[in-house]
């Protein structure tokens, strides 16, 4: 089992805060995905030891990854915090979870070099000036993404491309600007798109909008009714679907849930870092760091 580890992120990370006090605290292991990271191993975790007297150790990666690593009992954990429902609902299934939260939410944006060729033409779709899924299809654009059966973030863009396509009257927009849900040429590991997005190799890439704190990336940001922001998505979109190794995908709100896992090492500070997930102070670490609140506060529960 991976216990005081670290899985491969999908996101960057803030300096671990590590101290004599904090050692000397009782650890909650928490995995997350690696888009809210930044926040477990800063904001949240400084809370935690100053409010909560606990020690969190911080296991990230790509949500459905994660998922996965839980229930095959590879990650041992006491709270699971993932982006979107369906990776909640894979620990729910196997019994490791009862009923989960939701404590956060952001919002899709394409990312863009400024050393791209093509950034001049993104500053223009910023300011208004051209369509931004017009410039996405210009010829020669290197655009980047994560694996969509892997992590939500490679299958959001891959949503949020099809919504466009409605949007805009557009119904061979996602073939021109992505390809193939699996496409190759684009699909990447997101230490490297970072990488490329920075030296200009890749012009252009799907991400979540609190990512764009963690850097200087330019970016742009996508009309609510694209941008997976808002709730009941696949209710108003019942017709969008992926499928990939015989399991079926559905365009979901880019909410996070937290859940305390059973069994536990920790379980009572577990329901504790919970009840304090849902409470005022961590609502106003999270909008402070660039994070929306969930427009619904009802949780997901294991089904019956």
């Amino acid at each position: 089992m991976v216990r005081n580890g670290t899985l491969a992120a999908t996101a960057l990370a803030l300096p671990r805060h590590e101290g004599l006090f904090a050692q000397s605290l009782p650890g909650l292991e928490v995995a997350s995905a690696g888009s809210i990271r930044a926040m477990l191993d800063g904001p949240l975790k400084d809370a935690a030891t100053t409010d909560l007297r606990l020690d969190l150790h911080t296991h990230s990666g790509g949500a459905d990854a994660i998922a996965r690593s839980i229930v095959d009992g590879i990650l041992s954990a006491d709270i699971f915090i993932p982006i979107t429902a369906e990776p909640m609902r894979t620990v729910m299934q196997s019994g490791r979870a009862q009923t989960a939260y939701p404590i956060a939410r952001t919002e899709m944006v394409i990312l863009y070099s400024a050393k791209s060729r093509f950034a001049p033409a993104f500053a223009a779709a910023a300011e208004g000036k051209r369509n931004w899924w017009e410039v996405l299809q210009e010829p020669g654009l290197n655009f980047a993404r994560s694996n969509p059966n892997d992590d939500p973030s490679g299958r959001c863009i891959l949503f949020t491309m099809m919504l466009a396509a409605k949007k805009y009257g557009q119904p061979d927009l996602l073939e021109k600007v992505l390809g193939a849900p699996l496409n190759p040429s684009q699909v990447r590991p997101g230490t490297s798109v970072r990488t490329g997005l920075e030296n200009g190799t890749i012009d252009a890439a799907g991400s979540y909008k609190i990512a764009t704190r963690l850097s200087n990336i330019p970016f742009l940001t996508l009309p609510a009714d694209v941008n997976l922001s808002g709730p009941r998505i696949h209710e108003n979109h019942p017709d969008l679907s992926l499928a990939f190794e015989k399991k079926t995908f559905y365009p979901e709100s880019l909410v996070f849930y937290a859940a305390a896992l059973t069994p536990s090492e920790n379980a009572q500070g577990a329901l504790r870092f919970l009840n304090w997930l849902r409470g005022k102070q961590a609502a106003t670490l999270f909008e402070r760091n660039g994070f929306g609140l969930p427009d619904s506060p009802a949780p997901l529960n294991r089904p019956a």
